[in-house]
């Protein structure tokens, strides 16, 4: 079960990859990953930098997928930003947290929901 949800989970990520390519987004990395937690996709959208979280799912039987980005998953996704800010010495930059959700299998359906959750 744990093999099959982490090739969903890649399947996802690159049709969500393919997705963003399409609607003119810079894919500037993927798997971004530090001790304190991983980003999926860091991409840019015109002039601001976009980190997401891809939830694949088969069916919504148990909830949507993004239902599954807690507000704790979102505090790690938050402070991973924060540090691949601090890396990459991105000043004056605007930026902020997208979720992708992929149905897989259902002609591979992509919901994507911007400005998901934002810093407090």
């Amino acid at each position: 079960m744990k093999g099959e949800n982490k090739q969903q989970g890649q399947i996802g990520e690159k049709l969500a990859v393919n997705f963003l390519k399409k609607k003119g987004y810079s894919i500037l990395e993927t798997n971004f990953t530090a001790k304190i937690g991983e980003i999926d996709i860091i991409a840019k959208d015109k002039d601001i930098i976009v980190f997401i979280e891809v939830k694949a799912r088969r069916t919504d039987k148990y909830g949507r997928p993004s239902e599954s980005v807690t507000p704790y998953k979102q505090r790690k996704i938050i402070k991973t930003a924060l540090l691949y800010h601090s890396i990459n010495k991105l000043c004056d930059v605007q930026f902020r947290f997208d979720v992708i959700e992929v149905f897989i299998g259902q002609n591979d359906r992509i919901n994507h929901i911007e400005d998901a959750f934002w810093i407090d």
